[in-house]
């Protein structure tokens, strides 16, 4: 008598596995997606928190009493040597891009020109800045913003919160 080998998986096993495996993936990827939204949404307000926070700091040893007018600005060393006031991967450029959102600063509601800063380029009185989802619902659900109150407010729309600040535009801090 002839012995066969019974030895492997059937097909039928094989795709049952794989329905399995693909059921799992199913239900991790949405919770995986949501958790790097979270994330993103949060290194936006850490980077919004580190503008305002560079903006008092720029003031009070750089500005005379005024806020820089862009992040550029704010990221140029005082006289030119040292270290600027805002990290580079915010301050290299004027519209800067980071962890799926666009980031920029402009003159804030009632900004006049302020004093000259200490690398001679013109401050302004107040500054706005914004975070917004590169792709809504995918990078982002909420866009951010903050001005010289250094508060950060939010709005669940794929478009900056406006100035003033007010419905449907809500505080976090």
């Amino acid at each position: 008598m002839i012995r066969t080998s019974d030895r492997g998986f059937t097909l039928i096993e094989l795709l049952i596995v794989v329905a399995i495996i693909s059921i799992i993936a199913a239900i991790a990827v949405p919770g995986l997606l949501r958790s790097r939204m979270t994330g993103n949404e949060t290194s936006a307000i850490g980077s919004l928190k580190a503008i305002a926070t560079s903006q008092v700091s720029y003031s009070t040893a750089c500005g005379n009493g005024g806020y820089a007018s862009s992040l550029p600005q704010l990221y140029a060393p005082p006289g030119g040597v040292g270290q600027g006031f805002i990290s580079p991967d915010l301050g290299l450029s004027a519209t800067p891009k980071k962890t799926g959102y666009d980031f920029a600063m402009v003159a804030g509601n009632g900004s006049n020109p302020g004093p000259t800063d200490c690398n001679g380029t013109a401050s302004i009185t107040s500054f706005y800045a914004t975070a917004v989802p590169m792709t809504f619902g995918t990078t982002g659900t909420r866009s951010f913003a903050t001005d010289a109150s250094s508060s950060i407010w939010y709005l669940a729309a794929a478009t900056a919160p406006t100035q003033p600040f007010g419905a449907p535009a809500a505080p976090i801090q």
